[in-house]
């Protein structure tokens, strides 16, 4: 792939009790990546900050602080920064993929996910994503339940695969180009 991804956002919700829900599993995929790096998180007034140098590419990790629906209120203060649509990745939760399954690509609709969706209504369609699977419920009025609900396998296989997530976060990273 050629990209030149500046920011990484990862996708949740604020608090302690969405901690370890499926809907937070880009925050969690971003505090691995900043663990992995020895990166500390600074508060912001919207966000919590990391910088990680991954092959001597600087890359700011975000987490917004918004609330999924509200997630594209970030993107003017990475716009500030001079950081486009081209220079982002999203890393969010996939109901139309199986447990772990992971999917990097460029562009796309939100195809219902709200936290997509408002970042696409800030910036347009035209940005990476780390799609990372979450299975589906099997009744379509339990979604609201599901994204909400803590991962129902133990942590050392929830770790193994977010371990894989920031893998191919580094190898994204690694095949960008200056």
């Amino acid at each position: 792939m050629n990209a030149d991804i500046k920011a990484i956002i990862g996708l949740g919700n604020p608090g302690t009790a969405y901690k370890r829900t499926r809907h937070n599993i880009g925050f969690m995929i971003l505090d691995a990546l900043a663990e992995r790096y020895n990166a500390e998180w600074q508060h912001k007034d919207m966000w919590d900050v990391a910088q990680v140098t991954i092959n001597a590419k600087n890359v700011m990790l975000v987490k917004p602080l918004t609330y999924m629906n509200n997630v594209g209120k970030v993107i003017p203060m990475l716009t500030k920064k001079g950081i486009t649509a081209a220079h982002i990745c999203v890393v969010h939760d996939e109901l139309e993929k199986s447990l772990g399954t992971l999917q990097i690509r460029l562009g796309g609709s939100a195809r219902g996910h709200n936290g997509l969706r408002s970042i696409i209504n800030v910036i347009g369609e035209d940005f990476y994503r780390l799609r990372f699977g979450i299975g589906r419920p099997v009744r379509k009025e339990d979604v609201s339940d599901w994204v909400l609900s803590n991962f129902e396998i133990d942590a050392q296989t929830l770790d193994g695969h977010i371990n894989k997530a920031v893998d191919e976060i580094i190898l994204l990273i690694s095949d960008t180009q200056d």
